[in-house]
């Protein structure tokens, strides 16, 4: 069995939401973007999520729920699932990581990865 025919690709665009952040109060809130890529050979549905989210202080909150967005996209190979969702940070960096959970329709059950990616407040990094 080749692992290429199970392969996710996702990838994460974040963005700083200014207007819902308070940051007097330790309020800083940020939306992602996540594309979700069948690249493999099988059709597969997300059952599950895992995040894990780290602020600048190195605090670590796990995430972990059914699907995303209150759904569990299936998808075709070449098929792709795109939503947008929100975390809210005490910090004004930090950075999410994890996984979704996957069945493929021969029945097996992989992760697809969720690459590390960075929440940053624009221009506080020079």
């Amino acid at each position: 069995m080749s692992m290429n025919e199970y392969k996710i690709g996702v990838e994460v665009i974040p963005n700083y939401i200014e207007n819902q952040s308070n940051p007097d109060k330790g309020h800083y809130v940020f939306s992602y973007t996540v594309t979700i890529v069948n690249q493999g050979s099988i059709a597969a549905k997300l059952l599950t999520r895992h995040w894990i989210i780290k602020d600048a202080h190195g605090d670590i909150q796990e995430v972990r729920g059914d699907g995303v967005v209150g759904e569990q996209p299936y998808l075709k190979p070449g098929e792709g699932f795109q939503y947008t969702s929100g975390t809210l940070m005490k910090t004004p960096s930090g950075s999410m990581m994890g996984s979704y959970q996957m069945i493929a329709d021969d029945g097996f059950k992989f992760d697809a990865t969720i690459p590390e990616f960075y929440l940053v407040i624009p221009g506080i990094l020079h």
